[in-house]
């Protein structure tokens, strides 16, 4: 039994014991969304890449709720924890199927990259349906309490850990996400883009932060020095990790052009706390340190607050001592889940009296 492996010892010395027994090359490759194992430590391969925006269905046959813009129009947090506990519930099931058949691929983690709450009020945005819609105060609220219900109410362990996405000022245009640098104003960010990422933090303690994919006032968001050291780490003082959008930080050269290959992409993420890299760049990371970019010592500080959540949902504890761990495969797709999906669709939908107006004619129309 090595020490990282006691969980009566201190979190920090956990950590470091294991970070101690790593070398770089496997420090780097255990940051990719697709983790290696460490089978001389006992440590089994990572997915960091799961999705739970409305049950966990990508993972397998699960309970299906209606959409997050659905839900949103119920106007009911409470309905959103009662969802938050079921689809968690199941979350915790598979996972632990997944583990007994030794399938580590996409979506069979416990990293849940969810809820999307950024604001929608372009409609030309394609993933609009993914948020809770245009208001930043129904936004935090229905997020707060979903974020809270899926990572549970255990002062040992996290249930599952959830993600607030994508900060920040993300919502379109689509097909320049990758390109785009968003301009916007001090007051238009705490106004309308942050309050909802703001209270995901600080009064639901999401474990897991996702950078966008664009640009905003000219630094791209998995480096960007104000929204994630001043703001997120400073201001709100997040303890978990950072996590790119998916092969965002291979943005950084081949569309932004802040940086011109991918070792001094990987350099800048690192360098500025992108702890999670979604996507391949993260390859490049042993290079980076090589050519003196950036030290182990900063990748190691990317190491352990990843690796900090995977502690925090008992990954490297006995069995007995993860009271998520009891949960049993019988709650999936359970009658009790299929019926408050039920009863979610029903709440979602919104009935418009029609007055007369409708069908708009013609006449009306050339007014508008």
């Amino acid at each position: 039994m090595y020490p990282f492996q006691n969980p009566d010892l201190p979190l920090e010395e956990r950590l470091n014991d294991l970070t101690s027994r790593l070398t770089l090359d496997e420090k780097s490759r255990m940051l990719l969304h697709d983790s290696i194992g460490i089978e001389r430590l006992g440590i089994l391969p990572y997915p960091w890449w799961s999705e739970c925006l409305h049950g966990v269905a990508r993972n397998g046959r699960a309970t299906v709720f209606p959409q997050a813009i659905a839900m949103a129009a119920a106007f009911d947090p409470t309905l959103m924890t009662r969802i938050g506990d079921a689809v968690s519930d199941e979350a915790r099931a598979m996972y632990a199927i997944s583990v007994e058949r030794s399938v580590f691929t996409r979506y069979a983690g416990l990293t849940f990259w969810t809820p999307n709450i950024n604001i929608f009020r372009d409609p030309r945005w394609g993933r609009g349906q993914e948020t809770y819609g245009e208001d930043p105060w129904l936004t935090s609220r229905l997020g707060v309490a979903y974020v809270k219900a899926l990572q549970g109410n255990d002062p040992h362990h996290l249930k599952i850990a959830a993600c607030a996405k994508h900060f920040a000022a993300h919502s379109g245009p689509e097909a320049l996400r990758h390109e785009f640098d968003a301009r916007v104003t001090e007051r238009d960010f705490r106004d309308t883009y942050l309050p909802a990422f703001e209270a995901l933090v600080t009064e639901a303690d999401v474990e897991i932060v996702m950078g966008a994919y664009n640009r905003t006032n000219g630094h791209p968001c998995c480096a960007h020095p104000h929204l994630m050291s001043d703001i997120l780490r400073g201001e709100w003082q997040f303890k978990g990790h950072y996590v790119s959008d998916c092969w965002a930080i291979r943005d950084f050269h081949e569309n932004h052009k802040v940086t011109r290959t991918p070792t001094e992409s990987a350099a800048l993420a690192i360098r500025e706390g992108c702890d999670v890299n979604c996507g391949c760049t993260y390859e490049y990371v042993v290079a980076a340190v090589k050519e003196g970019l950036i030290t182990e010592e900063e990748v190691d500080a990317c190491f352990k607050r990843a690796m900090a959540t995977r502690f925090r949902l008992g990954e490297f504890d006995p069995a007995e001592r993860v009271r998520w761990r009891k949960i049993p495969a019988s709650v999936i797709r359970c009658p009790e889940h299929i019926d408050l999906a039920r009863e979610s669709a029903a709440k979602s939908m919104v009935l418009m009296k029609n007055n007369g107006l409708l069908p708009l004619n013609r006449d009306t129309l050339s007014t508008v």
